[in-house]
């Protein structure tokens, strides 16, 4: 039995309005008052937003660009179960700068109009976090290109269809309703090549870039990217500088100008992508008999009042993956279901952030590890949310995605009795420096028994909670250390924390990967090098991770340059933490390639392998932390 009925609340229009004032007049204190890099204190009822995405204004003051460069946002690579985030990830945490200096170089860059929405022209409510009782409310996308979609309330539902009227229809719980799209046209986007990416406070390393894309006669431009915002009392600041290529082309053209700068400079680029027009559509809502019982413009809300959640038939998960699928997953929280750029239908679960980690650090690590190892992965999974606020996803209709690519969830399917407690005994805790700020604490599944400095591996100034350190149990000096890498790779019975694990696996600990020479040169062919005749793997860090790959062949050398990069060059090595050889017949003619390696991942932050060693070994959460993040501490968020 269902009903329409009108709701006699603030519209959309006017909410916006009320908060976009609010927000610029937070703004405008905050210039007035203090140093740009300074951070407003925040209220402890929500967030006052005052920076975001914007383009510095003066290209002379503030533009720069790097050479070879990892452009790529770092993310977490994580054990975990089938269908999880894995070393092969290819993003994931995103180091968040220190936010301590202003990114221009001498000129400020001025405030956008709306320091919320920074113009981004896609449902502007799903891009901002709802902080209504003090925890944040995440959105997040479930699917997303499909024409129809099923779904069943857990409760009594109440589904909102916007426009003037407010038009809402209450359904009774174990309703079953589908939303088809109509009319659906796609978003028209515009792009630019992304050169690199460096922390706020990295003045020198904008200058460098700079002035090196000037001599090489390319214009560049900086963007600043992410936000800072407070949740009770807490400065939460992601902020960072983009360096994207000055030239605005379609995503097609910015493909080609990639593989150009490729060929030419030998860097790695992404895209950074923004909606010109945005997409459009009519959903329709049809009962279980299939009769249309309304139409809505672009978006629809579903909540259920008790917090029951939703039911959503067919979830497509994997992607572009070996284990693409579709289930029947269930949800806390509420649905909205959005025109996405393609013109057809996403479904969003906007979701509290304590409910969004317990379906999501089931995925990160193993649920029958040690508790303390869980605790402090639900406390760094936290903190990798709220730094990728605001950083992914700028072009679509949602704040993160629920795949590899953000982080794998799969809603109140996919949780874990032994997870949800971990999250819920760490409820609202996240790790922070000396100076009160967020961590940036990232994880990768297997360190290899050293873990690394952030600057090794992405780039830009050090971060003191980042620093690489031997992760072994018991005293350090009595064995080698990866300055010698060959002895270190070879020494029998490390007593490295991610070897001693229950869960630990040998082959990701350390590690062999051969190629024939053809293969080689078929997946290093567009550098332009012709038939490879050496590698090198040089500029390693403090775990013997690799930054600098020189290759050489007869028609040429060039260098790739970034710990990921390299990687990916061939077909995703657990990690540059290897050294490499030529293979030769009896006649000397060069054969192929072996790496021999240790570790699966970046290696930056907490070892989540070594992580269950060390709580193995008696470590409680705090001190597991603490030893990975530099002696940061863990204290409340809200």
């Amino acid at each position: 039995m269902t009903a329409w009925r009108c709701d006699c609340t603030v519209s959309p229009p006017v909410r916006h309005a009320v908060t976009q004032l609010l927000a610029a007049v937070l703004l405008s204190a905050c210039v007035a008052s203090k140093p740009a890099a300074d951070s407003p204190r925040a209220s402890a009822t929500g967030p006052a937003v005052v920076s975001s995405s914007e383009a510095t204004s003066n290209p002379q003051d503030s533009e720069a660009g790097a050479t070879g460069t990892d452009a790529s946002a770092p993310g977490p690579e994580t054990l975990g179960t089938p269908g999880a985030s894995s070393g092969a990830t290819d993003s994931a945490p995103v180091t968040a700068p220190d936010g301590h200096e202003a990114p221009s170089m001498g000129t400020e860059p001025p405030p956008p109009e709306d320091p919320l929405a920074q113009g981004i022209p896609t449902p502007g409510d799903l891009k901002r976090l709802d902080f209504r009782g003090g925890e944040p409310r995440v959105p997040v996308r479930l699917m997303e290109g499909r024409n129809e979609v099923t779904f069943s309330p857990r409760g009594r539902m109440r589904l909102r269809f916007g426009g003037p009227d407010e038009k809402m229809l209450d359904a009774a719980a174990g309703t079953r309703w589908t939303v088809r799209v109509t009319q659906g046209s796609p978003a028209v986007l515009s792009a630019r090549v992304q050169l690199a990416e460096f922390r706020m406070a990295d003045r020198a390393g904008l200058q460098a870039a700079l002035e090196s894309w000037r001599e090489k006669g390319l214009a560049v431009r900086a963007q600043v990217l992410g936000s800072v915002y407070g949740i009770a009392g807490k400065v939460i600041d992601n902020r960072r500088t983009l360096l994207l290529v000055d030239e605005v082309l379609t995503p097609e053209a910015a493909g080609h100008k990639q593989a150009e700068l490729l060929r030419s400079h030998g860097v790695q680029t992404t895209l950074f992508e923004e909606v010109r027009t945005p997409s459009k559509a009519i959903l329709e809502v049809r009962d279980e008999a299939g009769v249309v019982v309304g139409l809505a413009q672009d978006r629809l809300d579903a909540e259920t009042p008790d917090g029951a959640g939703f039911d959503v038939r067919q979830v497509e998960y994997g992607v572009g993956y070996d284990f693409h699928g579709f289930e029947d997953r269930t949800f806390r929280g509420a649905l909205q279901l959005v025109v996405d750029r393609s013109g057809r239908l996403a479904v969003v679960n906007v979701v509290p952030l304590e409910d969004l980690l317990k379906g999501l650090v089931p995925a990160e690590i193993f649920a029958r590890a040690h508790s303390e190892a869980l605790k402090a992965q639900a406390v760094t999974a936290r903190g990798e949310v709220l730094a990728k606020v605001g950083i992914k996803h700028l072009a679509d209709p949602y704040l993160l995605c629920s795949e590899q690519h953000c982080a794998v969830y799969r809603g109140r399917t996919g949780e874990a009795a032994s997870t949800t407690a971990a999250v819920e005994a760490t409820r609202g805790e996240g790790l922070f420096s000396e100076d009160g700020r967020l961590v940036d604490s990232v994880y990768s599944a297997v360190c290899g028994g050293h873990t690394e400095d952030n600057d090794v591996v992405w780039g830009g100034p050090p971060d003191p909670s980042l620093r690489g350190r031997p992760d072994v149990i018991g005293p350090v000096g009595a064995h080698p250390l990866p300055a010698s890498l060959e002895r270190w790779l070879t020494t029998a019975n490390l007593p490295a924390a991610c070897r001693l694990s229950s869960f630990a696996q040998p082959s990701k600990f350390r590690w062999e990967k051969r190629f024939t020479a053809e293969q080689v040169d078929t997946r290093l062919k567009r550098l332009g090098v012709g038939r490879v005749q050496a590698l090198a793997l040089t500029d390693r860090g403090v775990s013997g991770r690799a930054a600098v790959l020189t290759v050489s062949g007869d028609k040429g050398a060039t260098q790739v340059r970034g710990e990921l990069n390299i990687r990916r060059l061939f077909g995703m090595l657990n990690s540059s933490m290897a050294v490499v050889e030529a293979e030769r017949d009896a006649g000397g003619r060069l054969t192929g390639w072996l790496f021999r390696g240790g570790g699966w991942g970046h290696g930056v932050g907490m070892c989540q392998t070594g992580a269950i060693g060390r709580a193995e070994a008696g470590q409680r959460y705090q001190d597991i932390l603490r030893h990975y993040f530099n002696g940061a501490e863990v204290a409340p968020i809200y």
